[in-house]
């Protein structure tokens, strides 16, 4: 069955946001690289991809299921924070954000008794709660890090490793 109308509108528009999530990310690891943190800056060049690859999950979710992909405009994100806790504050704020958009997705899939995209969209729901964990854990060591930067790349180098 295909998806309706509606929900393909939405999802198309969670395309561009996952495509914008990719794009902030790629910034502050570009900031991230020109301060010489290239730990953290690792960290986000992943989630870069991490995000351009849940954007195409669901492109591709859409074509399977007789929808179109209307690509659209990605807004420019910031070329840079204040400061990286700053950086990695606003970085937890978007996860949220995204986690919203996300149930949002489910409400209609729920309205609209679309189990097919219900259960695709757990995946999703699943994922937000493990990324938002994630940055929330990094925002901490940033703010116990303080203004010792390279402690924080310590404590990321010592995570990569395990």
């Amino acid at each position: 069955m295909p998806i309706s109308e509606a929900m393909n509108k939405k999802l198309n528009t969670q395309i561009t946001n996952e495509f914008l999530a990719s794009q902030i990310y790629l910034s502050m690891a570009c900031m991230f690289e020109d301060m010489g943190l290239r730990n953290l800056a690792r960290v986000f060049r992943k989630q870069t991809e991490e995000e351009r690859g849940h954007a195409l999950k669901i492109l591709d979710y859409v074509l399977e299921n007789e929808g179109k992909v209307r690509l659209q405009a990605i807004p420019e994100p910031p070329a840079e924070w204040s400061t990286v806790t700053d950086a990695i504050a606003a970085a937890l704020a978007h996860e949220r954000k995204v986690t919203g958009q996300i149930n949002e997705l489910v409400a209609l899939a729920d309205q609209e008794k679309d189990y097919a995209t219900r259960s695709f969209l757990n995946w999703f729901v699943d994922e937000q709660v493990e990324e938002v964990n994630s940055m929330s854990s990094l925002l901490q060591a940033a703010k116990l890090a303080g203004d010792r930067l390279l402690q924080l790349e310590a404590y990321i180098a010592h995570m990569i490793r395990e």
